[in-house]
């Protein structure tokens, strides 16, 4: 007997079933979006580094935007005056006023802290790889070199640096190069430790010699296998200089050593105005100093959350 195939109910005239409402669908985050998050979930500490340094590369940008007031203005009615509406900060000894001068000293120290990286890790890593890499003779008085180098006490050399450089007559953009470079020099001799550990560590590594085996030259073999390998040391040795670099700044411009006045250096402020009016004026020092304080602190953080996520054997040993 021949059977006709069944109707559905839709064709055969009745109501649907009323479909259950679904779950809204969740789209994916964006993956930069996804890593920033996981990173901060990680490590808050480093977050909240990231973010202060985000803070102050953005206010070391903006300054003429933020600053409500020239750095190097000031009105002689308006001398020591404390926090206030219409200075945030107080004043200094001169009338000018304070957070005009605080966001200005940031575009020294992220200037002179990002060149002192900038040259200290560069020429870390030229020696660093070249000494690990061809080893022998080389690496040997490349070593004593440093042993030297490192030898003299950093602020020491940093003064005589500085002050063998600079003139009454140098112009402030000339002195925050100086310094920069100096710092750089001094930071260079023990960076370029680390980053011959880690070539030393791959040196002798298979994929190496395959590429010496099918006749690759050294300057491919740095260039292709090596550099890549020690990009993460590098870049995690080169966040946590930042906070020292900016201390050592402001170690140097307390000192007399660092940029000229009238640049608004933060160690200056705490030198000057900050010491001699401490006990009537107290935010003189308070603020440069919770500047310093914040920018070494936020360098610091970021650079040891790098350090913990870009390091294989530290991710290692946190699994377990």
């Amino acid at each position: 007997m021949r059977t006709e195939p069944r109707k559905s109910a839709a064709a055969a005239g009745a109501w649907p079933r009323r479909l259950a409402p679904q779950a809204p669908i969740r789209r994916p985050r964006p993956r930069p979006l996804r890593g920033l998050w996981r990173f901060a979930r990680r490590k808050p500490l480093g977050a909240i580094g990231g973010l202060l340094v985000l803070l102050l590369i953005g206010t070391a940008i903006f300054a003429d935007a933020i600053a409500p007031y020239a750095y190097d203005v000031g009105q002689g009615a308006d001398r020591l005056q404390g926090p206030s509406p219409r200075h945030p900060l107080g004043t200094d000894n001169l009338g000018r006023d304070l957070f005009s001068r605080i966001v200005y000293g940031s575009r020294i120290s992220i200037a002179v802290g990002f060149g002192a990286v900038l040259v200290g890790t560069g020429l870390a890593t030229l020696i660093g790889v070249l000494s690990g890499y061809f080893g022998g003779a080389f690496d040997l008085l490349f070593q004593r070199l440093i042993d030297a180098w490192v030898a003299f006490p950093a602020i020491i050399l940093l003064a005589c640096l500085v002050t063998i450089s600079t003139t009454r007559d140098t112009d402030p953009v000339t002195s925050i190069a100086i310094v920069a470079v100096a710092l750089g020099l001094v930071v260079a001799g023990g960076s370029s430790r680390v980053v011959r550990s880690a070539v030393i560590g791959i040196r002798d590594m298979p994929y190496m010699e395959a590429a010496r085996c099918v006749g690759c030259t050294d300057l491919h073999i740095i260039r292709r296998y090596v550099l890549p390998n020690v990009l993460a040391p590098v870049l995690i040795l080169a966040t946590v200089q930042l906070g020292g670099a900016i201390l050592a700044e402001s170690t140097l411009s307390f000192l007399g050593f660092g940029v000229k006045p009238p640049m608004p250096a933060w160690g200056s402020m705490l030198a000057g105005a900050g010491r001699q009016y401490f006990l009537v004026a107290p935010w003189l020092a308070i603020w440069p100093g919770l500047a310093i304080s914040l920018a070494v602190f936020g360098f610091n953080m970021l650079g040891d959350a790098l350090r913990d996520v870009l390091d294989p054997r530290l991710r290692g040993s946190q699994k377990r």
